[in-house]
Formats: C-alpha cells, structure tokens, sequence
C-alpha cells in the first residue's frame, strides 16, 4: 500500500508515519518541515519526505498521485486564524479528486459529531466557546468532505494525548462513544485510522474515539 500523509511531524502524523513503516508500507510524508525526516528518507526506500505547502496546488497534486490512501492529520491554531484545516484540506480533496485517487482518512475533532439526530455537539449550550473557532474549521472541513466524491472518513477525537498506542480504545459512528472518556492516545488515533484504511468500516462516516 502507498500512502500520503499530510501533518507528518506532528503528534499523529509521525505516528501514523513510523506505524505504517513498520507495516511495509510505501510512505510518502507531506510537511513544511520535514527536515527532521532528511535521515530516514536516506536511509528507507520505501519513505519518502516531501517539503511543501499544502495549499499549493501542484505540490499536493505530486505528493497524492499515485497514492492508495490520503491521511490529513493537519493542525494549526486554535483561534480560527489559520485555515490549515478548512482551506488546507479543500484542495487536497481537489488535488485528489484531480490524481483519481478515492480514499481519504482525516483528523477533526469532537465537536462535529451528533449530539443528536438534528445537531451538531459544536452548537449544543455547553459547547466551550473556547473550541468554537478551531470547531468551526472542522466543521468546514466536513462539509468539504461531504460535497466531495471521495471515499472519506473523518475521525473526531476528544482531547490528544501526545502518547504511545494503548491498544484500548472504543469507536462509534457519528456519535461520541460510550462511555466517553474525553480522551486518547495520539498512538491509538494513527493505529485506528491505519487500520480503517483496510477495514473500510467508516467510509462517508465520522468517528468518535475514546480511549
């Protein structure tokens, strides 16, 4: 399998990177600053660092070509200055739609899954207002997701611990899971969207996780 990873250095990104390495497949890692990476991409055939910016067309049209499965676990600030999430996964979804390749595995967050049949947890009363800008770029980031004619999945954690793998976590279709922890592992988030990338269990779905 060969993969693209958008977000490579960070907490889920190089987790999802050194997982899916171990498992033989052929990685491409996708960051602005990559340098840290330099050495494995000498050292491993089957890895390759990609220095970009992911709102550049072509370059994210190079780093998707030819690619089985796209992983987004981009970041930025959570003012709702930076549009990282929103903007930066609008064309990689147009850069992949363009490259014809279908299976794309994205990182959100809590806030865009159910709290009922008819909303939204981002627009429930509790709701700390603290998220609602970081909330709404996932949110958009979604509705990218759902207007597009990819096979996507867009899993929506609680809070990331930057933390190795458990092997312990619970998954639930577009609600939070029971119980709810509010909690889990980067390490646990990079194994389930690996495995989600085999499994297809969630496709046009969003995913709630908890350790």
């Amino acid at each position: 399998m060969t993969i693209t990873v958008f977000g490579a250095t960070g907490q889920v990104g190089i987790r999802i990177v050194r997982t899916a390495l171990a498992k033989g497949y052929t990685v491409k890692a996708f960051g602005r600053s990559i340098e840290q990476m330099i050495d494995e991409d000498l050292r491993n055939e089957n890895f390759e660092a990609i220095k970009g910016y992911v709102f550049d067309e072509k370059e994210v049209y190079n780093a998707v070509k030819g690619s089985d499965v796209v992983f987004s676990a981009l970041g930025g600030a959570f003012d709702g200055t930076d549009k990282t999430r929103s903007l930066g996964l609008k064309n990689i979804i147009a850069q992949m739609e363009k490259a014809g390749v279908k299976r794309i595995i994205a990182v959100g967050g809590m806030g865009i899954l159910n709290a009922d049949e008819d909303t939204f947890i981002i627009d429930t009363p509790s709701y700390p207002e603290m998220y609602l800008p970081v909330g709404r770029e996932h949110l958009q980031a979604f509705f990218g997701l759902q207007a597009s004619s990819l096979d996507w999945t867009f899993v929506c954690p609680p809070d990331i611990k930057n933390e190795d793998a458990t092997g312990s976590y619970h998954t639930n279709a577009n609600y939070p899971p029971e119980p709810n922890n509010n909690r889990v592992a980067a390490g646990d988030l990079a194994s389930f969207m690996l495995n989600e990338a085999v499994e297809n269990k969630y496709v046009k779905q969003r995913v709630g996780i908890s350790n």
